[in-house]
């Protein structure tokens, strides 16, 4: 089976250079994909490379992808220094000492305590090669994320194949019971139009016209045949490569469409409870649906 669930976590993690990056990216079911990235400070430039990551391996879902980076950044670390700065300093110094008949000892330590004199500024990342580091844990916690989905989503889909089966033997139960149906049905009356009557002789050919226009109120015949026909389509979305959550979402309501209208045309009490079954089992299974990709 290859059905996936929208829901799963995955994380990983990958070092370079002396830096961890750490990927971890939480899902859980949504009717289209809603994707919210956070990534650390000045890596906005990347975005657009994890969402299409993301996105060639999740196509429905709400999925939270966090990325942070941790370690040693010293060797993007550049100090600038302002030496025109610095000679102003020195030379208003100078002149206040003049001024006031002092000894100018100004040193180079205390040139560099004045504001502005140093700067540290941090020099900006080849995106190009961030990307090279990140990667490799984005992808791992994808995998990850992507194994547990599989697990459940094959889990669910065993849950559905036994729901469906039982489905099916109830359709069947419905199908043999019809002719028995039938058959009450028509004795039933010829019976009350016995009574009506009271011994007048029953003119056959009418009759047999008020038996043939209640045998077809009462064909479900269409029914069944779509409802067997859905059964198979069902399965088949079971075991399909691509995502088909949505697909058959939409079938189920074409399978309580069905049933309704049979259940309507039936109208009897002894096979009532078979219909309600039908529409108990379709409920439980499009709340399963409803975490399938």
């Amino acid at each position: 089976m290859s059905s996936k669930s929208m829901t799963g976590f995955g994380r990983g993690e990958a070092e370079v250079g002396g830096r961890m990056w750490t990927v971890e990216i939480r899902c859980v079911n949504h009717r289209y994909l809603d994707l919210k990235i956070k990534l650390p400070k000045g890596y906005a430039g990347l975005e657009e490379r994890v969402r299409k990551e993301v996105a060639a391996t999740l196509s429905r879902g709400r999925v939270d992808v966090l990325l942070s980076v941790t370690g040693d950044f010293s060797d993007l670390l550049e100090m600038r220094v302002n030496t025109s700065l610095a000679t102003i300093y020195r030379d208003a110094l100078a002149s206040l000492g003049k001024a006031l008949d002092l000894t100018d000892d100004t040193t180079l330590s205390q040139l560099a305590s004045y504001p502005d004199i140093l700067a540290r500024e941090q020099r900006e990342e080849d995106l190009e090669a961030v990307w090279s580091s990140m990667e490799p844990a984005l992808q791992q916690a994808l995998v990850a994320c992507d194994i547990m989905r599989s697990e459940e989503g094959d889990a669910m889909a065993r849950d559905l194949q036994e729901r469906l089966d039982h489905f099916s033997q109830v359709v069947q139960s419905i199908e043999a019971a019809i002719p028995e149906l039938l058959q009450r049905r028509e004795q039933n009356l010829k019976e009350r139009l016995q009574k009506l009557l009271d011994n007048v002789q029953l003119d056959p050919q009418r009759l047999a016209q008020e038996i043939a226009i209640l045998a077809d109120k009462t064909d479900v015949t269409e029914e069944i045949v779509r409802l067997h026909s859905h059964i198979n389509q069902f399965r088949s979305f079971l075991e399909a490569a691509e995502a088909t959550g949505r697909k058959i979402d939409f079938l189920l309501q074409e399978f309580l469409r069905e049933v309704n209208t049979m259940a309507s045309k039936i109208n009897d009490a002894s096979i009532a409870y078979l219909t309600v079954e039908l529409k108990s089992e379709l409920e439980k299974m499009r709340e399963q649906i409803q975490n399938i990709e």
